[in-house]
């Protein structure tokens, strides 16, 4: 591999990297190179198709593209149509279902009381104030001072603690900023003005920012072994963990990942959803998601249907996903940002290179951000 007159090197194809390529290619009209540790680009945005029903699913988890930026919008729009898919999450605990996040209808049906709108803040107000906690030192008491201690009991703590594998009072309470609670019936996940999911799905979508002679895509290539053929006039766009491009110097920030079980049943509609929460500690898995739901439009088998156990656990570095925002881990993230400024030829983006947890229209319009402040304009850059 000849990296010797390479100008930009982008290291991670999900919708940072591949945005930025689409930018460089088409509006700088420069060559890019697109590396991707991976067989395929879209990163944890990747679909795949299911052999024995052709039921379309998303390798990582259920993505429901949704954004408040017309500009993310009318960017996105330009290389996919979105069908007319809105959100429903429904949470399964003592063998019933309620309405997640927490509405009117969750908090009669839960309490077996008929509140009205009106009602409902005093309440909670009368349940926050029995655990009298008025400055939140974990999770869990920030939770409580939220909605009370049964609400948190029932749907939150078992699903947090199966999610980051930590004790609640373990966790600090900014992981929990807010707990949404509607005081009315409405059941949308999302209250964007622009939602849906890609027609044709996502890996037609990085297709189509990868489609230009100038951008060449190498799978399965990883950055660290080329690192060293990597001019020093190259810029590099990276948007893998940013512990590892430091050698770990600081420690290892600490991730989670997901892990999937697939299975097909014999019957046209497993949960009558896309999504279904399990918030109990005694169910090993956190989520169902059944993605026949996710395309209305389309024709799927009457007689099978494809459901997705998702089971949260540690990475071992494989497959970042989830940052876990601990102090500790915040504490190591502030002396990365540091070094970060020392490397002027290397921007660094997305979730695993902020270490943060982003929506994708908060990706994309990361990306769009970038290259407009940073990549449009560049001077050739050298250490």
């Amino acid at each position: 591999m000849d990296l010797s007159n390479l100008k930009y090197l982008i290291v991670g194809a999900g919708f940072f990297g591949s945005v930025l390529a689409e930018r460089i290619a088409n509006d700088l009209r420069e060559k890019v190179l697109v590396i991707d540790k991976y067989p395929h680009p879209g990163g944890n945005c990747a679909s795949g198709i299911d052999p024995e029903t052709g039921i379309e699913f998303h390798k990582f988890g259920t993505h429901i593209f949704h954004t408040s930026c017309e500009k993310v919008w009318n960017y996105i729009g330009s290389y996919t149509a979105f069908n007319g898919y809105r959100h429903q999450v429904l949470s399964m605990v003592g063998g019933k279902v309620y309405q997640m996040p927490i509405n009117l209808e969750t908090i009669n049906s839960f309490y077996g009381i008929n509140l009205r709108p009106f009602e409902v803040d005093a309440f909670l107000r009368k349940e926050i104030e029995k655990e009298k906690i008025l400055e939140p030192r974990n999770l869990e008491e920030k939770a409580v001072s939220l909605i009370g201690r049964p609400l948190y009991e029932a749907f939150i703590r078992g699903y947090t603690e199966k999610q980051w594998q930590k004790d609640c009072k373990l966790l600090p309470p900014s992981i929990i900023e807010r707990l949404p609670v509607r005081k009315n019936y409405d059941e949308n996940y999302f209250f964007d003005p622009w939602q849906g999911i890609p027609r044709e799905g996502y890996n037609r979508i990085f297709e189509h920012l990868l489609d230009n002679e100038r951008i060449e895509f190498m799978s399965e290539v990883d950055f660290f072994a080329i690192r060293g053929q990597v001019p020093s006039s190259c810029m590099i766009i990276y948007s893998g963990p940013i512990d590892r491009f430091f050698d770990y110097q600081f420690g290892r920030l600490e991730w989670r990942t997901l892990e999937f079980e697939r299975e097909v049943l014999p019957v046209e509609d497993f949960q009558g959803t896309s999504v279904m929460n399990y918030p109990e500690r005694s169910v090993p898995y956190i989520r169902i998601h059944e993605p026949r739901h996710l395309h209305p439009e389309r024709r799927y088998p009457p007689d099978k249907t494809l459901i997705m156990r998702e089971y949260p656990k540690t990475d071992d570095g494989e497959h970042p996903y989830y940052p876990v925002n601990t102090t500790d881990n915040q504490e190591k993230l502030k002396k990365y940002l540091a070094e970060r400024e020392k490397v002027p030829q290397v921007l660094f983006g997305g979730r695993l290179g902020d270490y943060k947890y982003y929506d994708m229209d908060q990706v994309i319009g990361a990306a769009l951000n970038l290259y407009e402040e940073k990549v449009k304009n560049r001077r050739d850059v050298h250490v």
